[in-house]
């Protein structure tokens, strides 16, 4: 088995391994190509993209923005993700639609063993991450490894996801606790936000 399989399977691989150092290298230079592109380049840097992710419909991925192999990641339709967005896809990394995702928050599957000596040896290993449609994710988060955040669920910002998220619930701290569920006053006072005349 290669170190790509090894690595997908959530196995203990190489990431020294010149398959993956090659791709790493490959996802690099794309990005750093999509990140000196200017904003008002909108086409070319969502076809550029399309070429590492698997984007599923309209999206937009603010400069700059950084991943390890970009095959890993699919997104749903009408996904934002604001600016300095690390997505460590060492495994899959699906989002779905209409996803927001505030600044600087790191998505991360890759892990280490608790072992030194697998360490010393460059093992690692990678777990996969859902977010579910329509979830909001906080700036200066961080979600780790093996997590899935359900339908409609809003982390806060500055959390640390390291368990599943419940549907329609709001997450948050260090941490991440769920802390209440969304209820319908939450939508009636956003539904106040909106200004008529």
């Amino acid at each position: 088995m290669d170190e790509l399989t090894k690595m997908k399977n959530g196995y203990l691989y190489n990431a020294s391994a010149p398959q993956l150092i090659e791709a790493r290298k490959r996802c690099k230079d794309l990005l750093y190509e999509y990140n000196q592109l200017l904003p008002s380049q909108t086409n070319k840097r969502r076809e550029l993209l399309r070429t590492l992710i698997h984007a599923k419909g309209n999206f937009q991925i603010e400069s700059n923005f950084y991943c390890d192999y970009g095959f890993h990641i699919t997104i749903g339709d009408d996904f934002y993700a604001n600016h300095g967005c690390v997505m460590l896809d060492c495994a899959e990394i699906i989002i779905g639609d209409r996803v927001l995702i505030g600044p600087n928050v790191g998505i991360f599957t890759a892990a280490h063993p608790l072992d030194v000596e697998y360490r010393k040896q460059g093992l690692e290993y990678a777990l996969p991450i859902l977010i579910e449609d329509d979830v909001w994710i906080g700036g200066n988060t961080t979600i780790n490894p093996g997590v899935t955040i359900h339908k409609g669920a809003v982390i806060g910002s500055g959390s640390v996801v390291t368990k599943d998220v419940a549907e329609y619930s709001i997450a948050v701290g260090n941490p991440a606790k769920i802390i209440r569920r969304l209820s319908e006053a939450d939508k009636r006072k956003d539904a106040m936000r909106f200004y008529t005349e």
